[in-house]
């Protein structure tokens, strides 16, 4: 039995900018960096054992996954197959100017959003394919792997064999900790950022006034 814990890494300017990223090393912005530690308190204190550290190989999710290092004691091994989506020719636009410059394939992400690539770069179907090659040659264990939300996506909808564009709905935040159990398909929860979800974080003295 697998069981695998999905991060995606902590946030970056530019998704703070929502500009497409895809396989471009950008690094984790101040809040980032926050969060990857406030991650790595969590999985501190649970105290449950680990069997595996894997990460992407682009920057801002090896600096998220840094900090588990020494509160896990486990060696990181990073991949490319954990990459996030290539998107090509996307990579540094925003939303509006991608529908500006790329109309074309705008259209048909619409009808087919899973095996439509982007200008230059990957599908989901893509992704998706090279995410299963790495879930099978992974052991048998509790394994990390910090990588990114289409990853996140793509495995989700693996496991839970959706049809359609269900698996777009899934909101996946920086950070968060999505389980699944690998043969059985099971998905143990989704999206969850607890350790940014302190009382500290909405309770301050204006709140009192």
């Amino acid at each position: 039995m697998k069981e695998i814990w999905l991060i995606r890494h902590g946030e970056t300017e530019w998704n703070a900018q929502k500009r497409f990223q895809g396989h471009l090393d950008v690094p984790l912005s101040p809040v980032g960096i926050g969060q990857a530690f406030r991650l790595a308190q969590r999985l501190a204190r649970s105290q449950l054992p680990f069997d595996g550290l894997f990460s992407s190989d682009l920057r801002r999710a090896r600096e998220t996954a840094e900090p588990l290092v020494s509160v896990l004691g486990l060696p990181l091994r990073t991949t490319p197959l954990l990459r996030e989506i290539d998107v090509g020719h996307l990579a540094g636009l925003d939303r509006e100017e991608a529908e500006a410059r790329y109309p074309g394939f705008v259209q048909e992400a619409l009808r087919d959003p899973w095996h439509t690539p982007r200008p230059g770069g990957e599908s989901m179907a893509d992704l998706a394919r090279r995410l299963a090659a790495f879930l099978e040659e992974l052991p048998p264990g509790r394994h990390l792997l910090v990588t990114h939300g289409g990853i996140v996506r793509a495995a989700l909808k693996m496991a839970l064999e959706l049809e359609g564009t269900t698996w777009r709905r899934f909101r996946i935040p920086n950070t968060s900790i999505t389980r699944l159990l690998l043969p059985e398909q099971e998905v143990l929860g989704v999206a969850d950022t607890a350790h940014l979800e302190t009382w500290a974080d909405w309770l301050s003295d204006e709140s009192l006034k």
